[in-house]
Formats: C-alpha cells, sequence, structure tokens
C-alpha cells in the first residue's frame, strides 16, 4: 500500500496517515519532516538534506502512507503512490482547527495580532487563509498546487470530506483500495 495523502494545512492529512499506517501496519511519512528541523516550524533543512532524507524512506520502506507533498522541492517524489487522497474541509472548520492548533504549540517565535474580524492570528496563519485565493500551481501547500497535482497524477484521485471520523475515512481509502488492487 502506497498512498499520498494531500490537502490544506489542518484538514487532517497527519491525523489520518497516521491512523493509516497504525491499521496496516506501514511506514508514516509526513513530510513536514523532510521540510523542518524541529517542530518550532521556523527553519527548513537545506534541500539536499530533504532528498536525502526521502530517499532513504524510498529505499527502506515498501508501503506507506504520506502526508503531505513534496512537489514544489522535488515534483517527482512519491511518484510510485498508487493512490493520492485529497481532503477538503470547510473552510471555517480548517482556520478553527489551525487556531487552535497554533494556540497549543504556544511558538514563542511568533508574534500575534488580531485580524479583522477579532481571531489571533499570525504568518502560518495569514499564509493560510490563502489557500482558496492562491492562483499559481506553483504555490506550495495551495488549492491551486493540488488540483494541478491530482490533474497530473498517474495514480488514481479519492476525494474526500476530512469532517468524517477518521475511522470512515479510512474505511472509505481501504475500499478504494482493493477496488482497485483487487
Amino acid at each position: 500500500m502506497k498512498i499520498q495523502i494531500i490537502g490544506g494545512s489542518g484538514a487532517g492529512k497527519s491525523t489520518l496517515a497516521q491512523y493509516i499506517s497504525e491499521k496496516e501496519k506501514i511506514k508514516w511519512i509526513d513530510t513536514d519532516q523532510y521540510l523542518w528541523k524541529d517542530d518550532t516550524f521556523t527553519e527548513n533543512h537545506p534541500i539536499e538534506k530533504r532528498l536525502d532524507m526521502y530517499q532513504k524512506d524510498m529505499e527502506s520502506f515498501s508501503s506507506y502512507a504520506v502526508s503531505g507533498s513534496i512537489d514544489s522541492w522535488y515534483p517527482q517524489g512519491f511518484c510510485s503512490r498508487e493512490l493520492l487522497v485529497f481532503l477538503s474541509l470547510d473552510e471555517t472548520i480548517r482556520l478553527k482547527r489551525l487556531r487552535d492548533r497554533e494556540r497549543q504549540r504556544e511558538n514563542r517565535n511568533k508574534s500575534w495580532w488580531f485580524d479583522e474580524n477579532r481571531e489571533y492570528t499570525n504568518d502560518f496563519l495569514e499564509w493560510c487563509k490563502t489557500y482558496y485565493t492562491a492562483k499559481s500551481k506553483s504555490s506550495a501547500g495551495t488549492f491551486a498546487q493540488h488540483t494541478y497535482l491530482m490533474t497530473i497524477s498517474k495514480s488514481p484521485v479519492l476525494k474526500l470530506d476530512s469532517s468524517q471520523p477518521v475511522e470512515e475515512l479510512y474505511e472509505e481509502i481501504r475500499k478504494e483500495y482493493k477496488r482497485l488492487y483487487p
């Protein structure tokens, strides 16, 4: 099983990929681990390091569930996947999840302020608000990029509403996977 899950930040990619990996007893690959040096999300790994980490994972694991994309720095990445899953979520719910997650992380390196709706925000959250408005397919982590990835995907694409419980999402993926690969 080789599954990649994409969608906006806060859509539930990591939660679902981790759940799949536990149920299927396969490797969970969180693409944030390639990009960021630590969980403060303030400093990136150099591209050479990311490529090395990616290559080691591809050599070490024949089955995986990936959360996220590496298309912006390695377009050939995960070309052997067997299913691409796109998660969508109501924008209000997605942004609330993200605000809650950012507050839980209490990242002291980020400055906070009130946005036009009197909600706490920071640079990351402001970037997340551009998920649907960014128009360039080269804008990493945006709907434009994800639409492009689904269009050019050599593997089948499954679109799911991630407001469903993770167990139901997993069952939908399993059912589709079994249909495709009996």
